[in-house]
């Protein structure tokens, strides 16, 4: 055998052993994992509480101590929890305690987005908290009058906090519990 032969035929084994060694590739998959929810259709709730709101018919509440509830919801492993306050003197410290409940989130959280909310017919004034990042809740509120109801709410996942891949629930849910802030009135 000639020598530009054998030289060739020993390139192409050692071409052959370097690529036989490395681990199988298999292709990246073409698209992510697609969430999708049902549009969501909001009902008017109101029971004895000094307050009414609308809440997406998909979700399941459950009645707490005091005027306060947990809103469920079951497919997306969530859940809304409100808290009820009456006024009498104290609405700085409710809106200290509200704040600061909030910006304890700082630490996981890449940001805080804080947008004011303000519906002078209603008398409802509050402030609604986007938290984005690996923070424990992606969304928080607080609603007051000033003279005497005060509410907070926080939606809360049980799942690990990564952002990522809660993000189509975690807006559907924020989205929700933003309605219910826009639809809350004092009775």
């Amino acid at each position: 055998m000639p020598k530009k032969q054998i030289t060739i035929a020993l390139l192409i084994i050692a071409l052959f052993s370097v690529l036989s060694c490395k681990k199988e590739v298999l292709p990246k998959p073409s698209s992510y994992l697609r969430l999708d929810y049902p549009q969501a259709k909001y009902v008017h709730f109101e029971n004895e509480c000094p307050f009414t709101f609308e809440m997406n018919s998909e979700a399941v509440i459950k009645g707490e101590k005091d005027c306060g509830f947990s809103i469920s919801y079951p497919k997306m492993k969530a859940t809304i929890y409100l808290t009820y306050k009456p006024v009498s003197n104290n609405v700085n410290k409710l809106l200290h305690d509200a704040q600061k409940l909030t910006y304890e989130h700082v630490i996981k959280a890449d940001n805080i987005l804080e947008q004011p909310f303000l519906n002078p017919t209603k008398k409802v004034y509050g402030m609604f908290y986007r938290v984005n990042g690996n923070a424990a809740t992606n969304s928080q509120f607080y609603a007051t009058d000033s003279i005497k109801h005060f509410i907070t709410g926080s939606v809360y996942f049980y799942a690990k906090p990564n952002f990522d891949s809660i993000m189509p629930a975690a807006s559907y849910v924020r989205n929700d519990m933003q309605r219910l802030m826009e639809t809350l009135k004092w009775k």
